[in-house]
């Protein structure tokens, strides 16, 4: 019997590009995957059929299956199907983010606990970052940002960090596919004055009253891994919290304790890890403006 279009004979030359295989249950799963991936709140059924311009009976088993699978989660009252954190998890099983995030998350927990302000990491995901781990503040109040959002390197906090303590290689290559000449003039000498100080300090470029804090992780190789941010909320009550000063100390502690636990010893590329300052925790201590700071000691 001759071979196939799909199994060519071995006198055959290999011809990937020209060979189009098709499943297309797999498409259409990829498919309602995608469009709720942008869907925070979900979408019926119907929704997805209509905004997939396909028929209710060609997805409905398998929406189906992937809800029995765990990737989708239906809501009961609302009948709105939504993705779930399954995929975040398969991801962190095939990536280096498993033993990053198993690491980080004790220490993220202890920082959140003495600075009373919540916190979350980021890796670089192509030429976005991906916040795959968060704590919550411990505190009355806090500010958090969602687990698996993806950011933009370019114009956030984490971003600048990951950027500025990348090799210029990558750093060139992200900056050349994401922003203009005038964009990337700005950012190498902000970058550049980030890769001095150790960290970066300004003003969230999402939510007004906080300012986001955040330094770098190290991987056994040297290499950024990571960036561990605070977006700070200055306390004006007496509710025990430190200084934004003071958690910048914390901050830069617990990257300096995830980068040594990863297996990076080289002190001369370490985040610097300062003392803390005298502070009093049950006083108020307003955080002031937060401009790039000295390295502290």
């Amino acid at each position: 019997m001759p071979p196939s279009p799909e199994t060519p004979g071995p006198d055959a030359t290999p011809n990937v590009e020209a060979r189009v295989y098709s499943a297309p249950a797999l498409e259409k799963a990829i498919d309602i995957v995608e469009l709720l991936a942008g869907e925070p709140s979900g979408l019926t059924v119907s929704d997805i059929a209509n905004r997939l311009s396909r028929s209710i009976s060609e997805l409905f088993r398998v929406i189906v299956v992937l809800d029995r699978r765990g990737w989708l989660h239906k809501d009961p009252a609302s009948d709105r199907y939504r993705v779930t954190y399954k995929l975040l998890e398969t991801a962190h099983r095939a990536t280096p983010a498993q033993e990053l995030t198993h690491v980080a998350a004790p220490l993220m927990h202890a920082l959140a606990a003495a600075a009373v302000q919540s916190c979350h990491l980021v890796v670089r995901n192509g030429t976005r970052g991906l916040i795959v781990l968060r704590q919550e503040s411990p505190g009355p109040t806090g500010f958090a940002v969602r687990l698996g959002t993806s950011i933009a390197l370019a114009t956030n906090c984490s971003g600048h960090v990951l950027l500025a303590f990348s090799s210029e290689a990558t750093r060139t290559a992200i900056l050349a596919e994401t922003t203009d000449a005038a964009t990337r003039a700005d950012l190498a000498v902000q970058l550049a004055a980030i890769r001095d100080r150790g960290h970066e300090w300004i003003q969230s470029n999402r939510m007004a009253g906080v300012s986001d804090m955040s330094c770098p992780i190290f991987g056994y190789d040297g290499h950024v891994v990571a960036a561990l941010t605070i977006p700070f909320l200055e306390v004006i009550d007496e509710t025990p919290h430190l200084s934004a000063d003071d958690a910048l100390v914390a901050l830069k502690r617990t990257t300096t304790a995830i980068s040594q636990a990863l297996g990076w010893y080289d002190p001369q590329a370490m985040p610097r890890n300062p003392s803390l300052s005298v502070a009093a925790p049950g006083k108020r201590k307003r955080a002031g403006r937060p401009a790039p700071r000295e390295q502290v000691a």
